[in-house]
């Protein structure tokens, strides 16, 4: 048995050498996403400890840090970078030899570089990304706010409201010094020049970008031939091939006639929920990012399931904001089951023979009304911690 493997190998080995492939090609490129995977998991890792400094200084700045003694706080990041680590959708996406976790590297590399105030790093992350996949287009919303308000807060009326000293001791090399914070008021302000430096260097790699791959694609048709069968691809939905979203069943059976009346419904879609999320979430940037991620793979054209594996990362950096969400337990045991079911389905149509397509998308359809009601909840329950939050500093004052 082991001479038949040694054989095969070597047979394998030849064949690589004679289509002048390298033999090591696959091992390296498993190299090159595992450590796409470690160095997300640490950039997740760092913006959560920024989270949570932020936190705790709004806390002290609202002055609400005697109310909230008694209450756990969670180490946030830390449990998101193993969230994204542990995942068994990071594992099958490494098993898969999949390309989203270049996709993730790139979507929290903009974050990271946002979140610390790294311009254009955060512009690199953003563009890359928007090349990779389009969808991170939305995040600019995100990282915007992120530039110009800072880290999540809570609503800003309520540091314009406050009345508290802005001073607070601290020791820096064991050496007391007394840091002057910034009015509250100041809060409410937003920094233009940080969003005018990252749409400067947005542009300028983007004509980096475009000037690579104009020199990449010369012989095979240019730019234009480039945009169409990527960009066009990703947006006409030509390949039906069954995946975990729901565009390809809907597809295979609607009538040509309507086909491109329902592109556009369905690509707008995603559009038409970014205003209204960003006027109510502008002081949650992070959070924010993480709502359009998880939209985002519910209406793309070709999900995986690494786009799960990078929301709800995300997800984890609020578990204390979000320790009273409804239904956790149900939606922990329905992301279990889909991710069970998915792949039973799926052989027992393609290669087994025994069901059909419907089999597959009903744990399609599972997949994204658990995926919707994880959103929901998830927004309402960060909508009702501000609202605490807000009750708190009324008792406070009185």
């Amino acid at each position: 048995m082991t001479e038949e493997k040694c054989e095969n190998g070597m047979a394998e080995g030849y064949w690589l050498k004679q289509s002048s492939m390298s033999p090591y090609s696959e091992m390296e490129g498993r190299l090159v996403i595992y450590c796409a995977d470690l160095i997300s998991a640490i950039l997740i890792r760092a913006t959560g400890r920024s989270l949570e400094t932020a936190h705790a200084h709004n806390l002290r700045s609202l002055g609400l840090e005697k109310l909230f003694k008694d209450i756990e706080i969670l180490p946030s990041g830390d449990i998101a970078a193993l969230v994204y680590l542990w995942n068994p959708f990071t594992v099958v996406s490494c098993v898969g030899f999949n390309t989203s976790p270049m996709e993730n590297l790139f979507i929290i590399l903009s974050l990271y570089g946002a979140s610390a105030g790294l311009v254009p790093l955060a512009a690199f992350g953003w563009v890359v990304s928007s090349h990779l996949s389009l969808y991170p287009l939305v995040l600019v919303i995100p990282v915007i706010f992120l530039l110009g308000y800072g880290l999540d807060a809570p609503p800003r009326k309520l540091f314009l409201q406050s009345n508290l000293q802005v001073g607070e001791e601290r020791s820096t090399d064991n050496v007391e010094v007394k840091l002057q914070t910034k009015n509250p008021a100041e809060t409410a302000l937003f920094s233009w020049r940080r969003v005018i430096h990252f749409l400067l260097w947005a542009s300028i790699w983007v004509s980096y970008v475009l000037i690579l791959c104009a020199i990449s694609v010369n012989e095979y048709g240019g730019l234009g031939e480039m945009f169409k069968r990527t960009y066009g691809f990703i947006l006409t939905v030509k390949d039906l091939s069954p995946n975990i979203g729901v565009l390809w069943y809907f597809f295979a059976e609607v009538f040509d006639f309507f086909r491109n009346f329902f592109l556009i419904v369905f690509h707008v879609n995603i559009l038409f929920m970014i205003l209204p999320l960003a006027i109510r979430l502008n002081h949650r940037p992070c959070f924010l990012a993480f709502v359009y991620l998880a939209i985002s793979s519910m209406l793309k054209s070709y999900p995986s399931v690494g786009d799960a594996a990078l929301y709800l990362s995300l997800l984890a950096l609020f578990v204390n904001e979000l320790a009273e969400m409804q239904f956790s337990f149900f939606l922990f045991c329905g992301y279990v089951g889909v991710s069970l079911l998915s792949p039973v389905m799926h052989n027992l149509w393609i290669w087994r023979g025994t069901g059909n397509a419907n089999f597959y998308f009903a744990t399609a359809m599972a997949y994204a009304c658990f995926q919707i009601i994880l959103v929901v909840e998830s927004v309402n329950a960060m909508l009702n911690y501000d609202r605490k939050i807000r009750k708190l500093c009324h008792i406070a004052k009185v």
